[in-house]
């Protein structure tokens, strides 16, 4: 009974951690300040060839620890600078229904399927009230959306959506 629920929703996940030396680590920790660091500044900075740390580099991208090398943006100066928490309340299934609508990507930031009085959160930034608004009308037209609770960010102390802060213990 109980695989027949896993597999209405998705595949279980394979906790296959990668391995990885202090080297390794290292470039990872340079690439986290500076995803455009090149080769050559890399191999420099830790004493090792050019062509080490392109090998090493490809290994950590096709093991998956590394997947993708993105721009982190500054969405208030895009004029983005209203974020919103939200959280979502669903009739069975999982949040990840939002990942393939079209008139919610462009504000979305993360989706998270969670335990507690909620289904998912969606963490979101809007321009202003009005696209805010728009969203969370849009959001409760979904069949499978119950309610939704909103809650407006007044200061963003921290957010780095697109880096580790994981301390390699280097």
């Amino acid at each position: 009974m109980i695989n027949e629920l896993y597999d209405e929703y998705e595949e279980e996940p394979k906790n296959i951690m990668a391995e990885m030396d202090d080297l390794d680590k290292k470039i990872l920790e340079l690439l986290r300040d500076d995803g455009r660091k090149s080769y050559r500044k890399i191999s420099r900075d830790l004493d090792v060839s050019v062509g080490t740390v392109h090998n090493r580099v490809d290994k950590l991208t096709k093991s998956g620890i590394i997947n993708k090398f993105v721009p982190v943006i500054d969405h208030e100066k895009l004029g983005y600078t209203l974020t919103a928490v939200i959280g979502i309340e669903i009739k069975g299934g999982t949040i990840s229904f939002l990942t393939e609508k079209t008139e919610f990507k462009d504000n979305i930031l993360a989706l998270y399927d969670v335990t507690g009085q909620f289904d998912g959160f969606i963490i979101a930034k809007f321009k202003n009230t009005y696209e805010l608004n728009k969203f969370i009308k849009e959001l409760l037209k979904e069949d499978n959306v119950i309610k939704t609770y909103t809650q407006t960010v007044l200061k963003i102390v921290k957010e780095e959506l697109n880096s580790s802060l994981i301390d390699f213990d280097v």
